[in-house]
């Protein structure tokens, strides 16, 4: 608006300006019609047109009109030279209104840029979103879900019969600045907890990323995922064993990305040390940390594969079950982990076929004191293995199935601890699903599940009717 304006104002005083640089062009003009119209006159008096009394009353007229004629004339210049002046501000104001437009648009478009940073997230406002994750479970009310020989943890096992909420999850998010990224997720279940609550550098030089607050970790292939991203209901039975299903908790990780043609991420992290498989926040508030390092490509445009390898280092101090079994020592986890991925020239929205395993290896050193066994600060170590591989096919463009073995085994313990919590019985836990998914879009999905239990003597199957629905803002998942 401001330029239509001043454009229309300038339109009216330019034309101004050329004739006030011409005055003397028009002054000249108007002195040879004068002088023309003079020697008319004259030349008709001289040729006794006009009588002689007659002679000097023209003289006289054409004498005034001249100076009125010069008078008018320099009123005029006077107007046309105040007129130029005007034009001359206006022309000013406007050179100094494009430069603070244009200071203006180049702040603009800093800001502008720096807003286009990593993930769909708005700097003034938080993208917001929300996963529900219900369930139906069916199983014999005889069943009793325990792995023997392994610490039991209080979200382990399937869940209470009939229809429950399961891991329902509400995410914000957004870009803190051009430097900062934060994300909050509460989890509603039987109550509701703080899931991750974090920030998380953006742009730093060299592929370095820094993420300081209460996330997953980077170990393994799941444990880093949220559960309804998962190919099946459940996670795998060294999941449940080894890390309570997946770990997280307060602490800093720092990862670099290699500057290299294969995805090449190397990470490590520190963390508090109250999550299981730790506990009691030992060393001086630093009682667990973490490396990972994983390694992905592609082989043709239709598949692709990752490899990672991950290691857990956590110092327990008094962790405990609901019987009052308390282990106080060290707890070392190695992950070994594989991905591969097949979909016709990339395009897996109508046919895709995914691999995926891991292997687990786990040790426990320390001590261990168990009332209901009359063991008190007995010392042991153990070592402890744990593998699944899946397989999920996609057959249509809606439609998935999938298949999914884990085991569990442990090392023999000595004689004192026989009949204890740390005894398995001569059992290695072994689990056999099988799944059916039905998706009408990529924020809705709905799975039929059983699981073929056996734990110990006894083989039980669990029968799960799962729906995920996701609305809002809702980031792609991770390879």
């Amino acid at each position: 608006m401001i330029f239509s304006l001043k454009n229309s104002s300038l339109k009216n005083y330019l034309p101004l300006k050329l004739l006030f640089q011409k005055k003397s062009v028009i002054f000249r003009l108007f002195i040879l019609n004068l002088l023309f119209s003079t020697i008319i006159s004259a030349q008709e008096v001289k040729n006794g047109q006009v009588p002689k009394n007659k002679q000097s009353e023209i003289l006289i007229q054409l004498k005034n009109e001249l100076q009125l004629l010069q008078q008018s004339y320099q009123e005029k210049i006077k107007q046309l030279e105040e007129r130029v002046i005007k034009a001359e501000q206006a022309l000013d104001l406007t050179q100094d209104d494009l430069s603070e437009t244009q200071d203006d648009l180049e702040s603009l478009a800093i800001d502008v840029s720096q807003q286009g940073n990593i993930r769909s997230a708005n700097t003034f406002n938080p993208g917001i979103g929300m996963i529900l994750n219900g369930r139906w479970l069916s199983y014999s009310d005889n069943f009793e879900y325990k792995l023997p020989g392994f610490f039991p943890t209080e979200e382990s096992g399937p869940g209470e019969q009939g229809s429950g909420l399961g891991e329902s999850e509400l995410n914000m998010n957004a870009n803190v600045d051009d430097m900062f990224y934060a994300s909050v997720t509460l989890a509603f279940g039987d109550e509701v907890e703080v899931e991750e609550a974090y920030i998380q550098t953006i742009n730093l030089d060299h592929g370095l990323n820094v993420k300081a607050g209460r996330f997953f970790s980077g170990i393994g292939y799941l444990s880093s995922k949220h559960s309804h991203s998962d190919d099946f209901a459940n996670r795998p039975l060294p999941y449940e064993a080894f890390l309570g299903g997946k770990f997280g908790d307060v602490g800093i990780q720092t990862t670099w990305l290699a500057p290299t043609d294969l995805f090449w991420e190397t990470g490590v992290e520190v963390y508090r040390g109250d999550s299981f498989p730790a506990a009691g926040a030992s060393n001086s508030g630093n009682g667990v940390w973490t490396a990972f390092s994983h390694l992905g490509g592609d082989i043709t445009d239709a598949q692709s594969w990752r490899f990672g390898l991950s290691y857990l280092h956590a110092d327990v101090d008094s962790r405990a079950t609901e019987q009052g079994d308390i282990f106080t020592g060290t707890n070392k986890l190695w992950i070994a982990d594989f991905v591969y991925k097949w979909s016709p020239n990339g395009n897996r929205g109508e046919q895709e076929f995914k691999l995926q395993g891991e292997y687990f290896n786990g040790n426990d050193k320390g001590v261990f004191s168990s009332m209901g066994n009359e063991l008190t600060d007995d010392e042991f170590d153990r070592d402890q293995t744990g593998w699944y591989l899946e397989g999920v096919y996609r057959f249509a463009r809606q439609w998935r199935i999938g298949v999914r073995t884990s085991m569990l085994s442990s090392d023999n313990i000595p004689t004192q601890f026989i009949g204890s919590l740390l005894d398995d019985f001569g059992y290695s836990p072994e689990q056999h699903s099988l799944m059916l998914d039905w998706s009408n879009s990529e924020f809705s999905r709905i799975r039929l599940q059983v699981d073929h239990n056996k734990l110990d003597d006894k083989q039980e199957s669990v029968w799960i009717l799962q729906y995920v629905a996701a609305f809002g803002a809702h980031g792609a998942h991770s390879f």
